[in-house]
């Protein structure tokens, strides 16, 4: 296992190795960095490439066929490997829980590909963020966004790790992301060959998210709205929720159906390191999407940037048309399925407060620096050991024409188990990122409890 050792020596590693954070944009011009406050030039070594701008599909592409299909660059074949034999000689460009996962996961390995820095954003969103870099700005308590031009990133030149937090909380998806079909896959216990692939489908709204300009009061400290239920297994079936997230200024909203008590009833604390309902106490509440949440218990620290081997594009695993067992294989997620470049990323390290608790005292962040997107994150128990390991897989979404991830593994590395959310392999459907609509369902009067309990007794 990877200790708080491990964990030290990457910390010390990343601020000797890179850029300062207070060199980092310190007298850089426009055009030395992206709209998202990335270094447009790639690196010395030639490895990195220059900021290539977003990405466009070829012709003939819609939301029905899969993505990976029509990206440009589908054809490209891996530069190396990484696995048990040859780790060490890479563990520079490796977290410690990518290293753990390959050290202690029999099979376990990581096809590396081509850098290709394609995530871009539609111009008025990095007009939004340009604007952000005088107007954004915390609150006192230094974990609330007070005040932001949304859509766009509020910190491309982070100061604190709080900052870099809600540059990825608040990356633009569109005004909704919905999925008509998708799995929560949860691996099988020790002995056992039984899966949990719990089918639902899900809603969620960005009141901020349309074309336009919009702040955190303009939307009443309203984040996000998500709705949710469960298809199957039988013992999940029907079960549904929906909930209210804020930027920090208040705590969140949820509220959940029973259909064996045909009534839905309000969960003040489904929050934090709450374990979510029905599974099996491998999954909390935010841990979902990588991180949700507030920001509230933990000291944030923007430890500083480094160039890893981190998830991109990896359009494999939103294949829709894919089988899930192929695809979510008993230890680890099909490598085929997986895809890894060598970026620059930002790193965060969160430390619990003294006087709060969590189940997961100790927690890293690593942000791709073209999206903000977070490609790796790890959790450490109260002993200071390596306990979850998880990756998120982004890919450009030429919809919102912005980078997004959705789907997401995570990986116990004490209890031997893994976990994958948000996954629409083998669902038949894809993702939707949805632009503009007038839809009822992305309005707010659709996530309150007595939407939820019409849409549930129907």
């Amino acid at each position: 296992m990877q200790s708080s050792h491990g964990l030290r020596r990457l910390t010390a590693i990343s601020v000797a190795a890179t850029l300062s954070l207070s060199g980092t944009f310190a007298g850089a011009a426009d055009t030395d960095l992206t709209p998202a406050g990335a270094e447009r030039a790639g690196n010395k070594a030639g490895t990195i490439p220059a900021w290539e701008g977003k990405d466009t599909p070829a012709s003939g592409w819609t939301v029905d066929k899969p993505r990976g299909e029509f990206w440009q660059h589908k054809n490209d074949k891996p530069l190396y490997t990484i696995d048990a034999g040859n780790v060490d000689k890479y563990s520079a460009s490796l977290t410690p829980g990518q290293i753990a996962l390959i050290k202690e996961t029999k099979g376990y390995r990581m096809d590396v590909y081509p850098t290709h820095r394609n995530c871009g954003m539609p111009d008025w969103v990095a007009a939004n963020t340009k604007r952000n870099a005088t107007e954004a700005k915390m609150a006192s308590d230094g974990v609330t966004l007070e005040h932001a031009v949304l859509p766009g990133i509020p910190f491309a030149a982070p100061k604190t790790g709080a900052e870099a937090m809600w540059n990825y909380q608040t990356r633009y998806r569109g005004m909704a992301v919905s999925f008509p079909a998708f799995y929560t896959v949860l691996s099988p216990r020790a002995g056992s060959d039984e899966w949990l692939d719990a089918s639902e489908d899900m809603d969620i709204f960005f009141p901020w998210g349309k074309k336009g300009a919009r702040t955190p009061a303009d939307v009443d400290h309203t984040l996000s709205a998500l709705s949710f239920q469960y298809k199957s297994p039988a013992a999940l079936a029907g079960q549904g929720a929906v909930g209210l997230a804020s930027f920090g200024s208040n705590p969140g909203e949820v509220s959940y159906y029973f259909p064996g008590q045909r009534r839905v009833r309000r969960m003040p604390s489904y929050a934090y390191d709450a374990p979510q309902i029905g599974m099996e106490n491998q999954y909390t509440v935010d841990q979902t999407f990588m991180f949700v949440g507030n920001l509230d218990r933990f000291d944030w620290k923007l430890v500083g940037k480094k160039e890893l081997i981190v998830p991109a594009n990896a359009f494999g695993m939103y294949d829709f048309k894919a089988n899930l067992r192929d695809v979510f294989q008993p230890k680890f997620i099909n490598p085929a399925m997986r895809r890894y470049e060598l970026h620059r990323v930002w790193m965060v390290e969160a430390t619990v407060k003294p006087g709060q608790r969590h189940t997961a005292p100790k927690k890293t962040f690593y942000f791709d620096e073209d999206s903000w997107m977070a490609v790796v994150s790890e959790d450490y128990d109260a002993q200071g050991k390596l306990w979850k390991v998880r990756e998120g897989f982004p890919i450009p979404v030429w919809e919102t024409g912005a980078c997004d991830l959705e789907t997401f593994a995570q990986y116990d590395m004490i209890g031997g188990r893994y976990l994958a959310d948000m996954v629409t392999v083998g669902s038949g459907k894809g993702v939707r990122w949805v632009t503009d609509s007038n839809a009822p369902r992305y309005r707010l009067d659709y996530y309150t409890p007595e939407s939820l309990r019409a849409r549930s007794e129907r």
